[in-house]
């Protein structure tokens, strides 16, 4: 049974905003051949920016965007971006160790990322980071340290920096809790039964065949076969369930506490 026929008919199309890393391939399994689907892929810092616009009816987007109180946004399917401790691609390099950290050159390509190392070294090491945007071409002496996120870590030459944080490791270390990175949002008012469905199915059809994409998407991506499927089969997880709510609540309320969220906003899980 192919993935259109298990899925109803839509009454509508739908435009997802969707990274195009390989940590994302398996949420969007079959999506390229449902007519009922177009995908516009991005960096995860400009899929809410798709959103905001109006360009996409739904997007994958970082956990920190979705919880901005200027968006009324909802959480569709229970389709997610997450770990439960190592992630290998969201990982802070550093020359000097980590309590001794003040200034982090950040990945411009991820906003929740970002945050979340603000709130590991605050909560941690009781450091106040120094954010800076980093442009890949600063040399190591301007760097103490440099957060990475996505496949880029697999084949980064960062070979000067001695020590690696895995986020992931550091956020299960500060919590005991598993990470979401991101979700799929859309305006509250749409409705989004349909769509919700059709993600969610599409999730479990790409963690089933999480193997086969590995070897499909990896090589492309410059993963080496074996470690890519390592990644998505024993590192992430695709599905938003209690615990995965309970760490994302938690990371929203750590982020509120640190000013990284103006206020209190609540989301909804379609």
């Amino acid at each position: 049974m192919t993935m259109m026929t298990q899925t109803k008919k839509a009454d509508r199309s739908w435009r997802l905003g969707v990274v195009s890393f390989l940590n994302a391939k398996p949420l969007i399994a079959g999506l390229d051949a449902d007519g009922a689907v177009e995908l516009i892929h991005d960096v995860p810092s400009r899929l809410a920016g798709l959103l905001d616009a109006g360009r996409v009816d739904a997007a994958l987007v970082p956990v920190i965007d979705l919880a901005q109180p200027h968006r009324d946004w909802q959480v569709v399917s229970d389709a997610c971006i997450g770990c439960d401790g190592e992630t290998l691609t969201v990982r802070v390099f550093s020359r000097v160790a980590p309590e001794v950290v003040r200034r982090l050159h950040v990945d411009g390509d991820s906003h929740t990322s970002a945050a979340l190392a603000t709130i590991i070294w605050r909560e941690l090491h009781g450091r106040r980071l120094e954010l800076i945007p980093f442009t890949g071409y600063e040399t190591v002496e301007e760097c103490e340290a440099v957060l990475l996120i996505g496949d880029k870590v697999v084949n980064n030459t960062l070979i000067e920096y001695d020590i690696e944080t895995d986020l992931g490791s550091a956020w299960k270390s500060l919590t005991s809790l598993p990470f979401v990175f991101a979700v799929w949002a859309a305006p509250r008012q749409l409705d989004v039964e349909d769509l919700a469905l059709r993600l969610s199915r599409a999730r479990d059809a790409g963690v089933e065949s999480a193997e086969l994409i590995a070897a499909d998407f990896g090589p492309g991506l410059n993963w080496p076969v074996a470690l890519a499927k390592r990644y998505l089969t024993k590192r992430l997880k695709f599905i938003l369930g209690a615990r995965q709510r309970k760490g994302m609540d938690r990371f929203l309320e750590l982020a509120r506490l640190h000013g990284l969220i103006a206020a209190q906003k609540d989301t909804i899980v379609a």
